[in-house]
C-alpha cells in the first residue's frame, strides 16, 4: 500500500522548528516533519548527538583544575612516593634516635681549694653568666662569636656591640629603679595586646557559675572590702610611694640609668654608715663635676721619657718632639688622645706608634681616613713599615686579617652597626683629619663613628689647629666616660713666609713683597709696596692703551705672562717643587697647558719620569694608554708640569702623586683636595687666588682653609723657611682680607650631625638603643649641661619639699586660680610689650621727654622721663630720669621676691614717703611697664652732665641744677596728681599697631584686667604674704619643669625632624605602628644613600623588566651629582625607567612634604641626574673607554668615579635582593657588576702593588 504526503493545506501548517546547534549561538531551520510514530525527540538535539564545539576556557579550568583536581599526577601519592625512591635511597641510622641537641649549659663545676697547700677539698656549683648570648640577642662582648663569612663586615640582623658610655646595669640599680618607677595600675595599664600584633588575649572577668545551695566565700567577703580600713603601715607606705619621684618606663638603657635618685629609706644612724654615705656622695659630686677633656702642657719637657719607657713599642731614628713623646706616654697606659697640631708636625708618629703597640699586644688597630686616595697612600706607607697592613675600600679588599686595617669611616660605621667580629680585637681606632668632621655631607658619620664605639677601644683623634678642640675632646670624653687628652702645638716645623707677588714680565719678575713674616709679624710696608707696583704699571698702561677696571678678571693670555715669569723666577732661586693651587678644575688644565714653552726638567729627570710613566701604565690595554688626557699628560709631566684634580684619571693622578714625591714633577697645578693628601710637601705654595666657590656663591678663603693649604710649603730637614705666594693679578687684595685670612682664627669644629633613614632604621631594629640616645649624644647637643641641670633639678625638690604647706582656705581659696590669672596678664603684657618695641610707632613714642612707668629690681612703679635713646637695635637701652626716695639714689642688687607681678595687680604710683629725690639710670626694655600719655620738656645734656658730675666725690654735696629740680618735680606732681596710675598709650588706638596678635593681646588684656576684680583672695589680711609663698613655689616648680624639660627628650632639636621621618616610614611601611622593622626597613638598612628610592624601586620590580647594562644605566643616577650640557641618547627601555624613577621621587619627595619635613618635592628630584645614563650604558655592553669620552663633557677623572661608585651601589642592591629573596635580581645585578668592572675604570692602584 502506498500513501502519499499530501502538503500542508496551509503556511501555519509547516512542520518548521528551530535546532540549537551547540554552545555557540546558531540555530538551524528544520524543515521535514517528524514521523508520528516515534516518540518526538528534544529539538536541541541531533539523531547523532551535537557536533563538538569548542568549551569556554574559563568554564572548562574550573571544572578540571578546581572542581575535580583528583585526576592530576601530583595529587598521586603513591606515584610520586615510588619516584621518590628511586630517586633517592634513605640511610636508616637508627642512632640519630639517641641523640638531641642539648640546651647550652648554665652552671659549671669550680674547685675549691685549700689556699696554703693547693689540696683538693671539693666541688661547687657556679653560674655561668654569659650562658646563650648571641650576636641576634646581646651586646654583650661574651656574647658567641658570629658565622666566619660574617666575621668582618658583620649582618644588618646582628646586635651592634654595647657603645661605649651605655654602661648595661647592673640587678641592684634595676631594683632600685623599680622603686621609682610611677605605680602601675594593674586593672588598666597591662597590655592585652602585644605590640605589633592585631589581636591578644581577652582578661575580662568571668562571673563563676554557682550551683543553688553553694556560697562563694571569696564573693562574700568582697562585701566587706568597704569596711576594712586599711592598715596604718599600708597608709604610710601608700603615701611615700605617693610622693616619690615618678620616672616614666623605658626600653633604653640610657634612660634606665637612675638620675636622681631619691630613697624613702632612712638608713641607721650609725657613725660607720653615715661615712660610708659621705664617701659615696662626695665620689658622686667628684664624678659629675669631672672634666673630661684633659689639656697637656707641652712646655715641660720629658726629660724621664726614655726611663718611662725603657722598651718602647716602636723605635724612631730621629729625636722626638715633646708633643710626641707626651702623646706617646698617653698612648702607653691606654689613654685616649687629641692631638692638634699643623700640617707636616709629625702626628702621623703617634699613629705609628700606637700601631706598633697594638701588635705588641696581639690586637687590632683600625685606621679611619676621610678620603678612599688617602687610605690608599697610608696603606704603602704603612705597609712599608709594619707590613701585617690591610686595605678595605668599596673595592678593594686586601689582606683583612691583618693587625692593622686602614678604611673609610663609612665602612667602620657598616661595621659597628653590623656587629662585626673585628670590634671584639679592637684596641685602637685612628681619626685622621679630624677637621674633616665639618663637611656637611660626611661628617655626620664621624659622629655616629665616635658614638658607636665600645668601651674597650681607645680613640686617637689627629687633626690640624683648631681653637676649640678642648670643647670637642670634652665631648667625647663626656659620652664615653673615659678622660680625653689633649694635646696641641701651634709650633711650626719648617716657618712660612708669605709674599705677594705683582710681577708679569722680565722686567717686573722680582716684585715679591713680603707680607707676614716667619715670626708671624703683618707687614703693612710690604702690601703698600705691593699697591705702589701694581698702582704705577697699572697708570703706565692706562696712559699708552686707556684705563680699565682694576677688579676685572685677567684673560688667559694675562695668566700665562703671570706664571711664566714666576715659575722661571722661582726656578731660578731653587724654589721649586711648587704646589699651584687654583679653585677651578678648568683653570688647572688651562694654566698648565698654556706654559707650552716652559721646561724645569734635565735630561736625566726626563728619563726617569718617561720610563716610570711608562711601568706605571704598562697594565693598561693599548687604547687605554691612547687616551687623550693621558697623552697630555705624558707631555707636561716630561716638562716638569703636572695637574691634579678629581677630573683626572685615578691611575694618572696616582703617577703625579708619586714623580712630586720625587721632586720630578717641579709645578702641581691643583685643587684643594690635594691639601689633604699625606707626605707632599712642597718647597713653594702659589695661590692663584683667594677666592672660591663654595657651591652657594664665591667668597674668600678661610683661615683654616688658608693654613692648611699654604701648610704644603716648607720641607722639614730640607728647608729653613717654606714659602706662601699670593698672585695679585687684576689688583692687590683688600688688606683687611689678607690679614683675616691669614691671622684669623681657624674654624672651629663643628656638628654636621643630621638625620638618615639609614641610621633610624639601623638603631629601630634593636630595641634598646634608640634614636633619641644617639641625638642627645651628638656634638649639636654638646650645649646640653645634663649633669649641671639633674644636680639643681635635685635642689629645687628639696627646696619644694621643704616648703611650708600653702593657706588656701576661707577667703584664699581662689588664691591659687589668681596667681595662674595674674601670670597670663604677665606674658599677655610683655608680649605687647615687646610688639610695642619692635614697632617705629613705639620707639618713637619712647622719644626724650616721654614719662614712663618703671618696674626692675630697684623700682616698683616709680615714674621717668626719657632722657636719651641708643641706637643699637638689638640691645636698646633708655636713659632715664626717676624719681626715689631720698637716700635710695644708689643702685641695688637686692631683688624681692614677688616685684615681679606686684605692678600688675597693684597699679599705684611710687610716691616718696620723705623728700623725693633722684636718680638717672640706663633702662632695659623690660624695665618699662608702661608709655604714658605725658610728656614733659627737659633739657638731656644738661640733666646727665649735672647727674654725671654730682657722681664724683667732690662734688657729691652740691644741689641738683634747675633742669633736675624742675624735672624732678613735675613728675612728683604727677605722680600725687595720679595716685592710681596714669593713663598709658594704648598699642592699638594710640601707636595704631593694627596686627592681629597686637589687637587680640590688648583685647586679652582688659578681659583678664576685668577679672582680677572678682576675686576674694586679694581681700584676705594675709594676701600679700600667701601670694608670696605662692610666687616663690610656683617659681621654683616653674624652673623645675624648665629643667625637667632640658633633660628630657622633648628638648633634642632634632627631634621634631625624627617624628617627621618616622611618619614617612610608617606610611611607606618600613615600619608598623610600633616602630618594629619591616622586611623593607631590612632592605634599606643594607642601602648607605638613597635607601627610600633605591627600595621603592626594588619593591616595584622597576629593575626586574631590565637588561644588566640597562639596570646599571638606571643606577647610575644616585652617583653622578653634576650638570651636563649634552643630551644622553638612551634606548626607550631604559627611558621608561628614567620615568618611572622620576614618577617615585615624585611621590617620595611629596609625602616627606607631607609629613612636614622641609625639602621640596622639587628638590629632592632634582638631585637625581642622568647625564651619565648613556656613558654607563655603553660601557656595560662593551664599549672602550676612549669612545665613551667622546659621548659626554664630563672629566675622565669624574666618569671613573662614578662608575665605581656605582659598583658599590649594585652590591648593595644585590644584598637587598637576597634578602628579600629575588635570585634573579641578585644575578643581574652581579651580571651588571662585572659588566662595568673592567679595564681603565677598575685598574688597581699603584698604591697597593
Amino acid at each position: 500500500k502506498i500513501c502519499l504526503e499530501l502538503p500542508p493545506p496551509g503556511p501555519d501548517d509547516l512542520p518548521l522548528s528551530l535546532l540549537e546547534m551547540g554552545c555557540s549561538g546558531r540555530f538551524e531551520l528544520l524543515t521535514h516533519s517528524l514521523p508520528s510514530n516515534k516518540p518526538i525527540q528534544p529539538q536541541n538535539t541531533l539523531p547523532h548527538g551535537l557536533p563538538p564545539t569548542n568549551v569556554d576556557l574559563k568554564m572548562e579550568v574550573e571544572k578540571r583544575f578546581l572542581q575535580d583536581p583528583a585526576w592530576m599526577p601530583i595529587h598521586d601519592t603513591t606515584d610520586a612516593f615510588q619516584k621518590f625512591l628511586k630517586l633517592t635511597k634513605r640511610d636508616r641510622q637508627v642512632d640519630s634516635l639517641l641523640h638531641c641537641s642539648l640546651s647550652p649549659l648554665h652552671s659549671s663545676l669550680s674547685v675549691v681549694r685549700d689556699p696554703t697547700t693547693g689540696m683538693l677539698l671539693d666541688f661547687t656549683e657556679v653560674l655561668l653568666e654569659h650562658t646563650g648570648l648571641s650576636a641576634k640577642n646581646s651586646f654583650s662582648l661574651q656574647r658567641q662569636p658570629g658565622p666566619p663569612a660574617e666575621s668582618l663586615r658583620g649582618s644588618n640582623t646582628n646586635y651592634p656591640f654595647l657603645p661605649g658610655g651605655m654602661e648595661e646595669l647592673t640587678l641592684e640599680q634595676i631594683k632600685k629603679k623599680s622603686e621609682l618607677e610611677e605605680d602601675i595600675d594593674f586593672e588598666h595599664d597591662l597590655l592585652a595586646v602585644p605590640p605589633g600584633l592585631k589581636t591578644g588575649m581577652d582578661f575580662s572577668d568571668k562571673e563563676a557559675k554557682t550551683t543553688k545551695g553553694e556560697v562563694n566565700l571569696l564573693s562574700l567577703l568582697s562585701t566587706f572590702d568597704d569596711i576594712i580600713d586599711q592598715m596604718p603601715e599600708e597608709k604610710d607606705k601608700d603615701k611615700k610611694s605617693g610622693e616619690s619621684s615618678k620616672l616614666p618606663r623605658t626600653n633604653s638603657l640610657e634612660d634606665l640609668g637612675i638620675k636622681d635618685t631619691q630613697s624613702s629609706f632612712t638608713p641607721p644612724k650609725t657613725s660607720q654608715a653615715d661615712k660610708t654615705a659621705d664617701m659615696k656622695k662626695k665620689e658622686t659630686e667628684a664624678k659629675k663635676e669631672r672634666k673630661w677633656a684633659v689639656p697637656v702642657d707641652i712646655s715641660c719637657p720629658c726629660d724621664d721619657f726614655y726611663k718611662r719607657i725603657p722598651d718602647p713599642a716602636f723605635k724612631y731614628p730621629f729625636e722626638l718632639d715633646t708633643f710626641q713623646k707626651q702623646a706617646i706616654l698617653r698612648l702607653e697606659v691606654h689613654d685616649s688622645v687629641f692631638v692638634a697640631a699643623h700640617t707636616s708636625a709629625g702626628k702621623t708618629v703617634v699613629a705609628e706608634y700606637a700601631i706598633a703597640l697594638s701588635q705588641k699586644h696581639m690586637t687590632r688597630t683600625i685606621y679611619t681616613s676621610p678620603i678612599k686616595a688617602l687610605s690608599n697612600q697610608k696603606f704603602r706607607d704603612f705597609k712599608n713599615t709594619f707590613g701585617d697592613v690591610g686595605l678595605l675600600t668599596g673595592d678593594v679588599q686586601l689582606n683583612p686579617e691583618a693587625s692593622c686595617l686602614i678604611m673609610t669611616t663609612e665602612i667602620l660605621r657598616s661595621m659597628l652597626y653590623n656587629g662585626s667580629e673585628v670590634i671584639r680585637d679592637l684596641e685602637w681606632v685612628i681619626f685622621d683629619e679630624v677637621h674633616y668632621i665639618n663637611d656637611a655631607e660626611r661628617g655626620v658619620v664621624w659622629e655616629e663613628v665616635l658614638i658607636m664605639l665600645p668601651e674597650h677601644v681607645s680613640i686617637i683623634l689627629l687633626s690640624a689647629t683648631v681653637p676649640n678642640a678642648v670643647e670637642f675632646s670634652e665631648w667625647i670624653g663626656r659620652i664615653k666616660k673615659k678622660p680625653i687628652y689633649v694635646i696641641s702645638t701651634v709650633k711650626r716645623p719648617v716657618p712660612l713666609e708669605h709674599y705677594l707677588y705683582t710681577g708679569n714680565s722680565t722686567k717686573t719678575q722680582k716684585e715679591l713683597f713680603l707680607l707676614l713674616d716667619a715670626t708671624g709679624s703683618f707687614l703693612t710696608k710690604g702690601y703698600y709696596a705691593a699697591v705702589e707696583a701694581k698702582k704705577e704699571r697699572t697708570s703706565k698702561h692706562a696712559q699708552s692703551f686707556g684705563a680699565k677696571n682694576a677688579a676685572h678678571n685677567t684673560t688667559l693670555s694675562q695668566d700665562r705672562a703671570i706664571w711664566q715669569t714666576l715659575l722661571n723666577y722661582l726656578s731660578q732661586r731653587q724654589q721649586t717643587p711648587v704646589v699651584a693651587f687654583t679653585f677651578s678644575r678648568t683653570r688647572c688644565d688651562d694654566n698648565s697647558r698654556s706654559l707650552n714653552s716652559l721646561d724645569l726638567t734635565s735630561s736625566v729627570e726626563k728619563n726617569e719620569i718617561h720610563s716610570f710613566f711608562h711601568k706605571s701604565l704598562s697594565r693598561l690595554r693599548g687604547g687605554d694608554r691612547q687616551l687623550p688626557q693621558i697623552l697630555v699628560m705624558r707631555d707636561l709631566l716630561k716638562r716638569g708640569i703636572g695637574v691634579h684634580h678629581s677630573g683626572i684619571l685615578p691611575i694618572l693622578k696616582e703617577v703625579i702623586e708619586m714623580l712630586f714625591s720625587r721632586g720630578l714633577v717641579k709645578v702641581l697645578f691643583a685643587t684643594e683636595t690635594f691639601a689633604m693628601g699625606v707626605n707632599m710637601p712642597a718647597r713653594t705654595v702659589v695661590f692663584d687666588s683667594i677666592r672660591k666657590h663654595d657651591g652657594t656663591g664665591f667668597r674668600n678663603l678661610l683661615p683654616g682653609e688658608y693654613i692648611q693649604m699654604a701648610g704644603r710649603a716648607g720641607r722639614r730637614g730640607l728647608d729653613a723657611t717654606g714659602t706662601v705666594i699670593i698672585l695679585c693679578k687684576s689688583g692687590v687684595h683688600d688688606m683687611g682680607d689678607l690679614h683675616a685670612m691669614m691671622l684669623g682664627k681657624p674654624t672651629v669644629l663643628q656638628s654636621q650631625f643630621r638625620l638618615t633613614y639609614t641610621m633610624i632604621l639601623n638603631l629601630l631594629r634593636v630595641e634598646a638603643l634608640r634614636v633619641t640616645d644617639m641625638m642627645r649624644r651628638s656634638f649639636s647637643e654638646n650645649h646640653r649641661d645634663t649633669q649641671t641641670h639633674e644636680k639643681r633639678i635635685s635642689e629645687l625638690r628639696t627646696l619644694l619639699s621643704s616648703l611650708p604647706p600653702l593657706d588656701t582656705e576661707g577667703q584664699l581659696s581662689d588664691l591659687l586660680q589668681y596667681y595662674h590669672t595674674v601670670n597670663e596678664l604677665r606674658l599677655t603684657t610683655e608680649a605687647l610689650q615687646q610688639a610695642v618695641m619692635e614697632s617705629m610707632n613705639g620707639l618713637k613714642a619712647l622719644s626724650v621727654g616721654r614719662v614712663v612707668v618703671v618696674n626692675n629690681a630697684q623700682h616698683f612703679n616709680a615714674l621717668a622721663v626719657i632722657l636719651q635713646v641708643s641706637n643699637d637695635s638689638v640691645n636698646r637701652m633708655f636713659t632715664a630720669l626717676i624719681i626715689c626716695e631720698k637716700g635710695n639714689e644708689e643702685t641695688s642688687e637686692t631683688t624681692q621676691l614677688n616685684r615681679g607681678f606686684r605692678h600688675l595687680h597693684n597699679t599705684s604710683l611710687f610716691i616718696p614717703e620723705g623728700p623725693c629725690s633722684h636718680t638717672v639710670q640706663k633702662l632695659k626694655a623690660q624695665d618699662i611697664s608702661a608709655i604714658t600719655v605725658k610728656t614733659l620738656k627737659v633739657i638731656p645734656e644738661r640733666i646727665i652732665d649735672n647727674y654725671n658730675k654730682r657722681q664724683q666725690p667732690r662734688f657729691r654735696m652740691d644741689p641738683p641744677g634747675q633742669a633736675i629740680s624742675t624735672a624732678t618735680q613735675e613728675l612728683l606732681r604727677l605722680a600725687e596728681a595720679n595716685p592710681d596710675g596714669i593713663t598709658s598709650l594704648d598699642p592699638v588706638n594710640d601707636l595704631h599697631l593694627k596686627g592681629v596678635d597686637v589687637v587680640e593681646g590688648v583685647m586679652r588684656q582688659r578681659v583678664i584686667q576685668d577679672c582680677l576684680k572678682d576675686f576674694q583672695c586679694t581681700h584676705s589680711p594675709t594676701f600679700n604674704e600667701q601670694f608670696a609663698r605662692v610666687q616663690e613655689r610656683m617659681g621654683l616648680q616653674e624652673e623645675l619643669d624648665r629643667l625637667l624639660f632640658l633633660v628630657s627628650d622633648m628638648s633634642l632639636t632634632l627631634l621634631p625632624e625624627y617624628n617627621q621621618r618616622i611618619k614617612v616610614l610608617k606610611e611607606l611601611k618600613y615600619i608598623d605602628e610600633s616602630d618594629a622593622v619591616q622586611l623593607k626597613g631590612r632592605v634599606a638598612c643594607q642601602i648607605s644613600s638613597h635607601e627610600l628610592l633605591l627600595t621603592e624601586l626594588l619593591f616595584e620590580n622597576t629593575l626586574s623588566l631590565l637588561a644588566p647594562e640597562e639596570s646599571a644605566a638606571l643606577l647610575s643616577c644616585l652617583v653622578f651629582t653634576q650638570n651636563t650640557q649634552i643630551e644622553p641618547h638612551i634606548p626607550n627601555t631604559i627611558q621608561e625607567g628614567i620615568d618611572r624613577v622620576l614618577c617615585v621621587a615624585q611621590r617620595i619627595g611629596e609625602l616627606q612634604r607631607e609629613c612636614g619635613i622641609a625639602q621640596t618635592a622639587e628638590d629632592y628630584v632634582s638631585q637625581f641626574k642622568f647625564g651619565l645614563t648613556e656613558v654607563v650604558y655603553c660601557w656595560a655592553r662593551g664599549m672602550p673607554f676612549a669612545e665613551i669620552a667622546m659621548l659626554t663633557d664630563v672629566q675622565e677623572g669624574t666618569v671613573v668615579r662614578c662608575i665605581q661608585r656605582l659598583d658599590e651601589v649594585l652590591k648593595e642592591v644585590r644584598q637587598a635582593a637576597r634578602i628579600v629573596g629575588d635570585s634573579v635580581l641578585g644575578s643581574k645585578m652581579e651580571r651588571a657588576s662585572l659588566a662595568i668592572r673592567r679595564d681603565i675604570v677598575f685598574t688597581a692602584s699603584l698604591y697597593t702593588h
